[in-house]
């Protein structure tokens, strides 16, 4: 059994300037936890792979394709390969969010 604190994961440089920590990384999936402080947010991007993300804490928002929609903890959302999407968090307080990407991408994600 493996089992980590996330807190004491490493934080990933990322083009986006934000807290994203890779939780988990096998050969079939890759989990990555990222926290948006107030006013943050991750750039448009497109991911090569179906992407789902499960809200855990907060409120936020979540562009994926031409729909845009506030989204609160506890909330799963799909999101397609190579759709452009991004999330940002105009509230006051933080915003966290499990990335989870099926199956582990092989090319890189791509900024827009």
């Amino acid at each position: 059994m493996k089992i980590m604190d996330v807190k004491n994961a490493e934080i990933v440089p990322n083009p986006h300037g934000v807290d994203a920590r890779k939780i988990y990384e096998t050969e079939h999936a890759q989990a990555v936890h990222i926290t948006l402080k107030p006013g943050e947010r991750l750039k448009k991007h497109i991911t090569p792979v179906d992407v789902f993300f499960y809200v855990i804490e907060g409120r936020g928002v979540v562009e994926i394709g031409d729909e845009k929609k506030e989204v609160e903890h506890d909330t799963l959302i799909e999101s397609p390969a190579k759709i452009p999407h991004c999330w940002y968090n105009e509230s006051d307080s933080i915003f966290r969010v499990l990335v989870v990407k099926v199956p582990k991408p092989t090319e890189s994600t791509r900024l827009l």
